[in-house]
């Protein structure tokens, strides 16, 4: 936003210059390499945003994948304790019979 700010106000300079009728050719040659410069790194900061956004597509995507991976392993672990669970009561069931006898 700052790089269209800059662009905005340096054409307006140019302009105010140009209308004002005193300036010299040198001046406007100046000028316009300036708005040049200002114009290259708008196009550059556009790229770097552009390719900045991308890589926090791929991020996001990659990180959903994990958690899906994640959620999945969670799962996995909770059944697992559950026949845990019901095999130590078994177990536990088993014992208190034979001592029981």
């Amino acid at each position: 936003m700052k790089m269209k700010s800059a662009l905005q106000g340096s054409v307006l300079a140019v302009a105010m210059v140009v209308a004002a009728g005193c300036a010299s050719s040198s001046s406007v040659d100046a000028l316009s390499a300036r708005l040049d410069r200002v114009a290259a790194d708008a196009k550059s900061a556009s790229d770097a945003a552009a390719a900045a956004s991308a890589a926090a597509n791929d991020a996001k995507t990659t990180a959903s994948g994990a958690q899906s991976t994640a959620n999945q392993a969670l799962n996995a672990a909770n059944q697992s304790q559950s026949c845990c669970d019901a095999t130590n009561e078994k177990i536990d069931r088993m014992f208190k019979r034979s001592q029981a006898k």
